[in-house]
């Protein structure tokens, strides 16, 4: 049974579904995030990993120790090169999260915050959101 909502890759060979109403979107401009997405930030969202489902597609992972010292797992298809979402999230334990720009409607589901806003390059400007420094706490 299809699930609310739905992602993919660039290519469509990564497709993923959750029904999860995202609770944590973000809007975030560290370092790690700058890198990742080759843009001045990253948005993703969070949804719990047991609500999380790959339906088809084998993204390949990349491992890797965030500025915090923390580790996650970052996923990308092997064909298209698209980042698709994060996992084994040492910082948020049984949590996936997921690009925005992946999901096939984004309908409803906006940032809530800007994070590590200290790293924000200096044409950028803020969102009318509350605004974090660092990691909200």
């Amino acid at each position: 049974m299809a699930k609310k909502h739905t992602g993919q890759c660039a290519c469509g060979a990564v497709k993923f579904q959750f029904n999860t109403d995202p609770t944590f979107v973000a809007v975030c401009h560290c370092l790690d995030c700058k890198k990742a997405s080759g843009g001045e930030a990253a948005a993703f969202f969070g949804v719990p990993e047991d609500d999380f489902t790959l339906i088809s597609g084998e993204p390949k992972a990349f491992h890797y120790i965030a500025q915090s010292g923390k580790g996650l797992d970052r996923n990308f298809c092997p064909d298209c090169g698209a980042r698709v979402f994060s996992s084994k999230l040492e910082s948020f334990p049984g949590m996936i999260f997921a690009t925005i720009g992946c999901l096939d409607s984004s309908e409803g589901i906006e940032p809530m915050l800007e994070m590590f806003t200290k790293r924000r390059l200096e044409w950028v400007k803020p969102l009318d959101l509350p605004q974090f420094e660092t990691m909200p706490g």
